[in-house]
């Protein structure tokens, strides 16, 4: 059996044209009443490259060699080139590389080697009394859903989410790049236009809403029902994508965040990319999405260059964004300030 991200969970959670159409975590820690944006970066700021999940490959050295063209100074993490079984260390030195990051005064930036699994056995222990005195920019994606959304829950910090370090040139060019780098470095909103080659593109239903950013991966969000990783996605637009899911897991995780009431006051859906997914013979990932959501009576629009596809684009969670399907856009406000 292949090694995937949904069979470790498994172990841990007991078309064609346009398609038109709970239960409460865990209580968190008190945090902010008002989103909590970082500082910029800027040219000469340190960063820190840590691992929580899998452990980085070869790949790494053109993350780091992209960070540095942005005028940061790199440095990873002391346990990021371990290895314990499938991970990247085990859980204490994964912790300690993480909360070191974040305790760190003369760090600015922290950023996510390589996603995979990991992330959900080591975040309850996150020092979030560090992160609420000195707030940083933080970027991942994926598996790093879950401290990501314990990030938003704990301590109302905007993080982005974008690609790893763990580069990879085939599917994140010069725009990408860019994206990253004007997400993470300068004021400007982030305007995401909707692409007619992605599958997610066939799931639309009309309107404009407003509200916060939030959520990321869909198998993330779903696993962290129960615990104080799921934001209150009440008023928020839902952003979601995922890799390597057949049409039914969509189904089956959109059916789970509806029963338990998370997707009840949302304010409207954006979804990225459905990469690799396997289709049944009558239903894709598409038809099977827009069937859960398709009736809940708020905005959505699929197609956002969002996740494990093509093209990565990088946006901020916990922002005030816009999705208008007319135009076909995604608008987030900057995520950072100066």
């Amino acid at each position: 059996m292949t090694l995937t991200r949904r069979t470790l969970l498994g172990a841990t959670v007991a078309g064609g044209g346009t398609l038109v159409a709970g239960a409460t975590a865990a209580p968190a820690q008190a945090a902010p009443r008002r989103a909590v944006k970082p500082p910029m970066l800027r040219p000469g700021d340190r960063v820190r490259v840590i691992a929580t999940a899998y452990q980085p490959d070869s790949r790494l050295d053109r993350g780091i060699e992209i960070l540095e063209s942005f005028g940061l100074e790199v440095e990873v993490g002391d346990h990021v080139d371990d290895v314990y079984g499938y991970l990247a260390g085990t859980d204490d030195d994964r912790l300690a590389d993480l909360n070191a990051a974040f305790s760190d005064p003369g760090i600015r930036g922290v950023f996510a080697a390589r996603g995979g699994y990991g992330t959900q056995r080591i975040v309850d222990r996150l020092d979030l009394e560090a992160v609420r005195r000195d707030p940083r920019v933080f970027v991942g994606f994926s598996d790093l859903t879950s401290l990501m959304g314990r990030l938003w829950q704990s301590a109302r910090l905007v993080t982005f989410y974008g690609p790893m370090v763990n580069w990879t040139d085939s599917r994140t060019g010069p725009v990408e790049i860019e994206s990253l780098r004007k997400a993470i470095m300068t004021t400007e909103p982030a305007v995401l236009t909707r692409d007619p080659a992605e599958p997610s593109s066939a799931v639309v239903v009309p309107g404009t809403a407003t509200g916060r950013l939030l959520g990321g991966n869909l198998t993330m969000i779903q696993t962290a029902i129960g615990t104080r990783d799921l934001p209150d996605l009440a008023g928020a637009i839902l952003l979601f994508e995922d890799v390597d899911e057949a049409a039914y897991s969509y189904d089956r995780m959109l059916t789970q965040l509806l029963r338990t009431g998370a997707l009840d006051r949302i304010a409207g859906v954006a979804i990225g990319q459905f990469t690799n997914a396997a289709n049944n013979a009558t239903w894709n990932a598409a038809t099977a999405v827009l069937d859960r959501i398709g009736g809940l009576g708020v905005p959505v629009l699929g197609g956002l260059r969002i996740g494990h596809g093509n093209g990565q684009l990088t946006v901020p969670l916990g922002a005030k964004a816009t999705i208008d399907t007319a135009a076909g856009t995604l608008t987030v406000e900057s995520g950072v300030t100066a």
